[in-house]
């Protein structure tokens, strides 16, 4: 199988040099319209798609982000493993603004979004006990520390669901329950792609102390914004080496993640709904099929 790299974040991380071939293109999936068209293109010899999560011009909020026809798109393009690039407040004084965190844990307390590609006639259920691709995030750690970046390998993202930030309170509480950083868009995404069987790493880049630090007792969005350009740059850098990390060959995940659906459906045949199995075409075709 040939390696095929899905990058989803903010147009900031798109402009990369030397991606070849590139250019926009629609696509269409059974659960709407994803987040924006996607960019594809080569990268030293590896093909890639970007998905601007928001859209282009940031054009939908945390909550309307289409997730389910995003990790839909990227599936059905073929896309191998994604990389999921995101801003995020601290919660550590460690992890200082300007930091790049690789996540392997969540704790999802959003609670108005679309979870599942699976459901009535269809019902399945995968483990997420380790939501992220731990090969894939070695890569994306060697690739920021080849990049000059600080980074700090794993960490728990407590995903709000905004898009409001958070109160005192909360910001104490996330604390407590040992959260390292906190975001707005990496659930229900993880479980999507653990459900299309794709490896999944999240690179969360961090803008802000949220309000918990005595010194930074509320999210200044001009500062974050501020801080934000220059994580950019920084993540394009950490994009960019990717390729040649990973290399073009790519072999079966040795954590499992590219088969995760194997024995996860438990709808008996006789009783799933034709409709659904339909959507799940590109998801779900390998163990459909």
């Amino acid at each position: 199988m040939a390696m095929k790299i899905g990058v989803i974040g903010g147009s900031g991380i798109y402009d990369i040099p030397g991606l070849e071939e590139a250019r926009w293109q629609a696509v269409e999936t059974p659960w709407g319209a994803p987040s924006d068209e996607v960019l594809t293109g080569r990268l030293d010899g590896i093909e890639m798609v970007f998905l601007p999560r928001h859209g282009r011009g940031h054009v939908h909020s945390p909550t309307a982000v289409p997730y389910r026809a995003n990790i839909d798109a990227l599936k059905r393009l073929g896309v191998t493993d994604v990389i999921s690039v995101s801003a995020c407040g601290s919660f550590r004084e460690e992890m200082a603004p300007g930091d790049f965190v690789v996540v392997d844990q969540f704790i999802d307390r959003t609670f108005a979004r679309e979870k599942s590609f699976f459901g009535t006639g269809g019902v399945a259920h995968v483990s997420v006990a380790h939501p992220t691709c731990a090969r894939l995030s070695a890569a994306c750690v060697s690739a920021a520390l080849d990049a000059g970046i600080t980074v700090h390998d794993g960490g728990t993202y407590l995903a709000m669901e905004g898009p409001q930030f958070s109160t005192l309170a909360e910001s104490r509480m996330y604390r407590a329950w040992g959260a390292d950083v906190i975001g707005m868009t990496n659930m229900p995404e993880a479980k999507l792609a653990r459900e299309a069987e794709l490896c999944y790493a999240s690179v969360a880049m961090v803008t802000d102390y949220d309000c918990w630090h005595p010194e930074h007792d509320n999210v200044d969005v001009a500062a974050v914004i501020a801080t934000l350009t220059g994580n950019a740059e920084k993540a394009r850098n950490l994009v960019g080496r990717l390729p040649g990390l990973l290399g073009s060959a790519r072999a079966a995940c040795p954590h499992g993640c590219d088969h995760a659906l194997e024995h996860a459906m438990i709808t008996a045949p006789d009783k799933r709904d034709p409709a659904l199995l339909a959507r799940l075409d590109a998801v779900a075709g390998r163990v459909l099929g």
